[in-house]
Order: C-alpha cells, then structure tokens, then sequence
C-alpha cells in the first residue's frame, strides 16, 4: 500500500480531554500533531511534555502553515471563537462537543465555514465505534423492524463529585443536555435520521451546588441551567424516543438507549464509549440475548477517530462523518428541548442532516474505510 499522505493538526484546549485524544491519535498515521496551544501556556507546556510535543501560542499554532485541522478542545463557551478564529487563519475545525452553545453561534461557524470552502466537524464520535456501528447494521439490515420507539437515558448526582473545576458544566452552555445530549442525540440520527419535533419540560432544583472533589471541595457553584432535562424526540422516520438528561439522579437501573422494533427489542451500548454490549429480545422470548460481533473500534477509547476520518477525507475528497451538518442538527434539537420547557410548547427542527456513511472496515495502518 503507497504511503498515505499525513495531516498536519494542532490542538487548541489543553484540559482534562485533550488526554484522551493525544493518547488515540497514536493509533492514526494519517494525523501528525504539529503542536498543542492553550491560553495558559504553562498548561500546554506541561500538556507537550507529557506527550513529548511541542507548545506554542495559540497565534503562532494559528499562523503555522503545516497545521490543516485545528482541534478544538476548550471550554464549550469558546468554542465557537476559536472555530471562527481558526477559519480565518484558513484551518479546517474539529470542535470538541457542543458546536456552539446556542444553535445560532452554531449556525454562525457552519455559514463562516461554508464561506470560505473549509470543513468544520465536532464531536462526539462514538458513534462510529463498533458498538454503535452493529446496533446500525441490525437496524438498516431490518433485523429489528420498524422502529416504533424507544428511551434515551443518562442520570449522574452531577460532575462537582469528581472534576477538579466543575463549575462550567453548571453555567451556560453546561447542563446535562449540552454536555451529555449530545452522544445520545447524534447516534439517535446515526441509527434513525433526523429529529423533527422536540417537547420537553425541565427543572432545576439546586440555585447553588457544592463542590466535593478537590482542589475546590466545599465552594459553592451557581446553577444558571437546567439540570433535570425530560422530553420527546419525534424523528421524521416517525419514531418516537422518550430522553432524560440529568445531573441530579442518585442512582437507576436503565440501560442508556433502547430501541423498539416491529421485531426486536435493542438495546445499544452506552453512547458515551466507543463499545458495549448489545442484547436483543423478541416478543417471544422473556430473556435478553447478548449479539456477538467483532465490528471495529469497540475495544478502546478512540477518541479522535473522528478527526482521523476528517484528515482522510480531505485527502480522499470525500465528506467526513462527524461533521459540521451532523452537530449543528443535533444542537438545534438539543436547544429545542430549552425553547420547550420554557415556552411549553412542541419545537420543530428547521435543519435536517443525512446520516453518516457507515463504518464497517477494521484499523489497518491507521485507514478508515469509506
């Protein structure tokens, strides 16, 4: 096989993420981190040293004419400003999830990268892993039947009990549906298509949480979001999917997504990892039956395989999965469960996306089928 051309990508965002994805890129020849940036330089500086990289400013990773995909990894608040900074700078963007905080700044970046002929994809990306993937398979192969229904479930006693800074997830842009919706929101539409109608009804019992981990344990942090997110997905293929995104559950026993079928009862794996189990259940049948597969990408943390597949597309001229369409769908929805519960009223999505090509062929020398 020739040698494939490598792309040069630098990270801007040094926090507790951007471990995951330097570890991950290892797997990919296709990605060559040119530097990592950060508005602390000393945290870059200690982010390049553990990895054995270099850091710069974040103007000089801009002006750096080798860097082709700008990582953006910082808070969801700035995402949007980095992203409009690096498409300036002439930089394909790939955004750490949400797109943007609003649908409209998410908008904003979609149109500025439109403009200028460059490609912006976001997370997350585990949606192409290999559990996801299958639980894809079944659904398109008609395995499962028509799809009728289904739950979407996510329920912590909220992050202050173990990030060192929590207090982001609980200011705007932060909450349970924008930091945690959008992995069970983007593989609803890779597994169903697009969202069509949202309504929802949401709470906020606290003002103000404390905080139990360290180095901050016993400040106090405001809460301006809400916490306790329930509502409906209408998708326009018909299927309706009951959600609940919440940061002030003690402790459950659903499973994250299930899916109902005309045939099969589904049960997808958690939308937060790459991998997971998969167990099915016909109407005939009171048990549960684990589906046996050996897809890809389901035995790791592969994060950044959706920047892998965005640096090979623009060498393939093909459109990447992850993509800018993709997030700015699933935050439109996602901002619609908001709109809903405080205007009490049905929301309908004005975007519309196609889903993902699937991904079926395994890692050899870092390629991603297509």
């Amino acid at each position: 096989m020739a040698t494939q051309r490598r792309v040069g990508v630098g990270i801007i965002g040094c926090g507790n993420i951007s471990s995951q994805y330097l570890k991950a890129m290892r797997d990919f020849p296709v990605l060559e981190i040119i530097a990592v940036a950060d508005m602390k330089p000393e945290v870059a500086d200690k982010k390049a040293a553990e990895f054995g990289l270099t850091a710069v400013t974040v103007e000089a990773l801009l002006a750096d004419p080798k860097v082709e995909i700008i990582v953006n990894l910082t808070i969801p608040r700035a995402h949007v400003e980095v992203g409009l900074r690096a498409l300036d700078a002439g930089k394909h963007v790939y955004s750490e999830k949400p797109l943007g905080v609003t649908f409209a700044e998410g908008r904003k970046l979609a149109e500025a990268a439109a403009a200028k002929g460059l490609r912006i994809g976001a997370a997350p990306d585990t949606f192409l892993g290999g559990g996801h993937q299958k639980a894809r398979e079944m659904i398109d192969s008609g395995e499962v039947g028509s799809i009728v229904g289904g739950t979407a479930f996510m329920g912590v006693p909220g992050h202050e009990r173990w990030h060192p800074d929590p207090a982001f997830y609980y200011d705007v842009g932060g909450g349970p549906m924008l930091d945690m919706g959008p992995y069970y929101i983007t593989d609803l539409v890779n597994l169903l298509g697009p969202v069509a109608r949202v309504q929802a009804m949401s709470t906020t019992p606290q003002a103000e949480r404390p905080i139990y981990s360290e180095p901050k344990k016993g400040q106090m942090m405001p809460v301006k979001v809400f916490t306790h997110v329930a509502g409906l997905l209408q998708f326009r293929s018909g299927a309706i999917i009951q959600m609940t995104m919440s940061f002030d559950v003690p402790g459950h026993t659903h499973v994250p997504i299930e899916i109902y079928g005309s045939t099969l009862g589904l049960l997808v794996p958690d939308p937060n990892m790459f991998g997971g189990e998969i167990k099915t259940r016909p109407a005939t049948s009171k048990e549960w039956t684990t589906v046996e597969h050996d897809t890809p990408y389901a035995d790791a943390n592969y994060r950044s395989l959706g920047v892998a597949d965005m640096a090979l597309a623009i060498v393939e001229g093909r459109p990447h999965r992850a993509s800018g369409e993709l997030a700015l769908h699933v935050l439109e929805a996602m901002e619609a469960f908001e709109v809903a519960s405080k205007e009490n009223r049905p929301v309908d999505i004005t975007t519309s996306v196609e889903r993902p090509a699937p991904l079926s062929q395994s890692l050899v020398d870092g390629r991603i089928g297509k």
